[in-house]
């Protein structure tokens, strides 16, 4: 299909793929980068990178229950309102919780991601039974054994792994997200560099 189209509508498809984006390729070059330096960071200090970024969630578990607040607060005559400070006093006492407790916060974090390893792994195990019919269900069971053996391996070491394992998940993701943007930068600079020609 692609053979049958010529240079001209192919950059006009690449064009409309990469949309908004074809027009700062430097700035999406840019983030990438910083992620990626940002993901090293974290990959080398990741009980550093996991306390600050439990403080992180503190920042907006906290600024959720003061816009909760205030938004309960103008919604005066509205049925809801007792609820909406209740959510506001929730998510404040979390903030507070996780600020003065980081190491309990950390490990409930952990807890949370061993859950979902194992619920996603369950659930791609089931899909693979589902499937077993196509040729590449294997590789659908080989990701629910993955994705398992990840919850097994959190456990395993649970707690201490509280203390890096959401610092290094946290960073692998920036890692990962970095490279994307920086190859869709190169992509973008590309097109544009052959737009103008």
């Amino acid at each position: 299909y692609m053979a049958d189209l010529s240079v001209a509508q192919i950059k006009a498809l690449r064009a409309n793929a990469l949309g908004a984006a074809a027009k700062v390729p430097g700035a999406l070059i840019g983030l990438g980068i910083l992620f990626i330096i940002l993901g090293m960071i974290g990959i080398a200090g990741q009980v550093l990178f996991s306390l600050v970024s439990v403080n992180v969630l503190g920042i907006f578990l906290f600024a959720g229950g003061i816009l909760q607040a205030v938004h309960a607060f103008k919604s005066a005559g509205w049925k809801s309102v007792s609820v909406q400070l209740i959510f506001a006093v929730l998510y404040i006492g979390a903030a507070i919780y996780v600020w003065a407790f980081p190491i309990p916060a950390l490990e409930a974090i952990t807890l949370w991601l061993a859950a979902i390893f194992f619920i996603t792994g369950f659930l791609r195990l089931v899909s693979a039974f589902q499937h077993r019919h196509f040729a590449e269900w294997f590789w659908l069971a080989l990701s629910a054994a993955i994705s398992i053996l990840m919850g097994v391996l959190i456990m395993n070491s649970f707690p201490s792994s509280s203390l890096w394992l959401p610092g290094l998940l946290i960073a692998i993701e920036l890692l990962l997200q970095g490279w994307s943007l920086l190859f869709l930068g190169f992509a973008a600079k590309s097109l544009t560099k052959d737009i103008t020609k």
